[in-house]
């Protein structure tokens, strides 16, 4: 609808009457010059598809979803794909109990400093990919209530979250993941990291998963995974202060 509106600044949807709605995939995106938008009046009850809906609107500074019904929804790919002037962003309402696929959704947004995603359900989904993929204004990031079980790929997950301090993934499952390329990746402000809940057995590409992250004193693993992960070469060879703390 908004499709490479690049040059639009504003824009008044308040009378939008979206109730039968089902695809917003690529609404706005890359409308590069838009700096704030309201879409509380938006009944997304029906809506199945938001991929792409934000995508490049590097301008954007307020976007405002708190009415947005997502029960329904099962893409969220590249959602906010590039917000990159988004400083906070509240989706505390969004239901995500239907979403499969979460590739890229906050890739880029590198002025978020906080966000918080402890309403989200994501048993069904699959796919993580890049999802918060240079995320470098981030400090913390708490996300003990995801359950990734049925994830199979994480590649670059948190590749380039480089002011991330504090990264809680202490419930992740990963008895389906098979990718987790770069996944930490230029962390270079991680100091502690606990992933001896990891489960790699079906993992077939790990390499640079720790690449430059400078700043790893302790690194958390399981006597189940410690072999395999030395033998895949998990480790950016310039560790010197590593300690490894087996579980």
């Amino acid at each position: 609808m908004l499709n490479q509106c690049k040059l639009l600044e504003e824009i008044y949807i308040s009378n939008f009457n979206v109730n039968n709605l089902n695809n917003m995939n690529y609404m706005f995106n890359e409308c590069s010059s838009l700096k704030e938008l309201n879409l509380s009046n938006f009944n997304t009850n029906n809506v199945t598809n938001m991929s792409n809906m934000f995508y490049g609107c590097s301008s954007l500074k307020e976007i405002i979803l708190s009415n947005f019904e997502t029960k329904n929804v099962t893409n969220m790919s590249n959602m906010f794909y590039g917000c990159s002037s988004l400083k906070e962003l509240n989706l505390s309402n969004f239901n995500t109990n239907n979403v499969t696929n979460m590739s890229h959704m906050f890739y880029g947004c590198s002025s978020l400093k906080e966000l918080d995603l402890s309403n989200f359900d994501t048993f069904n989904v699959t796919d993580m990919k890049s999802m918060f993929y240079g995320c470098s204004s981030l400090i913390e990031l708490n996300l003990s209530n995801f359950d990734t079980y049925n994830v199979t790929d994480m590649t670059s997950m948190f590749n380039s979250c480089s002011s991330l301090k504090d990264l809680n993934i202490s419930n992740f499952i990963t008895y389906n993941l098979n990718q987790m390329n770069d996944i930490f990746a230029h962390c270079s402000s991680l100091k502690e990291l606990n992933i001896s809940n990891f489960n790699v057995d079906k993992v077939d590409f790990a390499t640079c998963i720790l690449y430059e992250c400078s700043s790893l004193i302790d690194l958390y693993l399981s006597e189940l995974n410690v072999d395999k992960i030395k033998q895949w070469n998990y480790f950016d060879e310039n560790f010197k202060n590593l300690n490894l703390k087996i579980i």
